[in-house]
């Protein structure tokens, strides 16, 4: 009996040997299936344009350069990438690694960079400079810059040149960019609006094409950030190295709009949020800070500053922004002039312990606008103002 069961046993096992012999993996359905996946081609864009404008917002000259990147679906990757873009008359093509190689030499040469581009920002604020004794004062400091910038070149290392020629080597030889690179650069000759297509080819030889439409804007000028004067209320920093942390501040008229505010002075950095000078005010409200400082019609802008309060009396410190239209303490209250204003009370707060408060306003029409400091019924210090351009 066992011996007819093992011959039973290697006589199914024979069997399954040999249909298993019999599968083709060239018949249909059977083995590896054959990969009809298309590839997936997208795109990203980064304008990378470039411009300059004169103090008169007087194009000189603009860049419209936007980098492409292609990609496809992860299953296939492409092997293969083919640009089009109409219309093409003057469009241009740009290496992707320029740019970064430029950005390589500027760091080499970072000290010689940054007082070329201190002495190129006093340079552009010159011609359109109304007061001559600040004419004077920015020929003088660009004058100064000069020599250190002759210094800065003189002291350039023989390393450091050396890295520099070989990068301007590698630019030399850079390969000129084409329309199958999966990475370039795009130099448009203006503002329009623009096809850009790519088709991606895979190993199998398989492609997909997509496509977008690209707008390339008019260049426009870069919203100036306005000047604050003394914003952090030190002696010696108006742009001629005078001042006594206020002269800014004063209004036009103290009858019209109160007395300038006290200085409240320390002996150690760290203790105010800058420098050694902050801005104080009484308990009566008699004291006020006045600036009228340059905007950009049309321009969102947000201000910073610091305020500290008296916790032991109920009372509040206000920063305003006002139309120039208002002549006096009183107008400054009506609504039309408000453009925007900010009130803090001193209840909670924690005697010299300052924090920082922010204000976003629109210029409107307006190009300029009165930054108001008033406080009533507490003790308070105001410090370090700063303004950016909302972007």
């Amino acid at each position: 009996m066992k011996k007819y069961l093992f011959n039973l046993k290697y006589i199914v096992l024979g069997t399954v040997i040999s249909l298993t012999s019999c599968v083709s993996n060239d018949l249909p359905e059977v083995g590896d299936l054959e990969d009809f996946t298309s590839p997936t081609p997208f795109y990203n864009s980064t304008d990378i344009t470039t411009s300059e404008f004169d103090c008169n917002d007087v194009e000189l000259w603009a860049k419209y350069e936007i980098n492409f990147q292609a990609g496809s679906n992860l299953a296939v990757n492409g092997t293969q990438y083919d640009w089009t873009v109409t219309p093409s008359d003057g469009v241009t093509f740009i290496n992707k690694d320029l740019p970064i190689l430029n950005q390589s030499i500027d760091g080499e040469l970072a000290a010689v960079v940054a007082l070329e581009k201190e002495i190129a920002k006093i340079e552009f604020k010159l011609p359109c400079d109304e007061n001559q004794d600040k004419k004077d004062v920015l020929e003088a400091s660009i004058a100064d810059l000069k020599v250190q910038l002759q210094a800065a070149k003189d002291e350039i290392s023989d390393e450091v040149a050396q890295n520099v020629t070989d990068l301007n080597t590698q630019i030399s030889e850079l390969p000129a960019a084409t329309l199958q690179d999966q990475e370039l650069i795009f130099s448009f000759p203006g503002p329009g609006t623009y096809t850009v297509g790519l088709t991606v080819t895979d190993n199998l030889g398989k492609s997909a094409y997509t496509e977008k439409l690209i707008t390339v804007s008019q260049a426009v000028p870069t919203i100036a950030v306005p000047e604050i004067g003394e914003p952090g209320f030190d002696d010696g920093t108006l742009f001629d190295g005078t001042g006594d942390g206020r002269d800014s501040w004063r209004a036009p008229s103290s009858s019209a709009w109160g007395s300038v505010f006290q200085i409240n002075s320390k002996s150690e950095l760290g203790v105010l949020p800058s420098g050694l000078q902050a801005a104080k005010f009484p308990a009566d409200g008699t004291r006020v800070g006045y600036q009228e400082i340059e905007v950009t019609p049309g321009a969102t802008y947000v201000l910073t500053y610091f305020s500290e309060l008296d916790p032991n009396n109920v009372g509040d410190v206000t920063v305003s922004l006002i139309s120039p239209n208002a002549t006096s303490l009183a107008e400054s209250k009506l609504e039309a002039n408000i453009i925007a204003s900010r009130t803090d009370s001193s209840v909670g707060r924690v005697a010299d312990v300052f924090k920082k408060h922010a204000i976003t306003f629109e210029a409107g029409l307006n190009e300029s606008v009165i930054i108001l400091l008033t406080n009533s019924n507490t003790e308070c210090r105001l410090d370090a103002f700063d303004i950016i351009v909302k972007q």
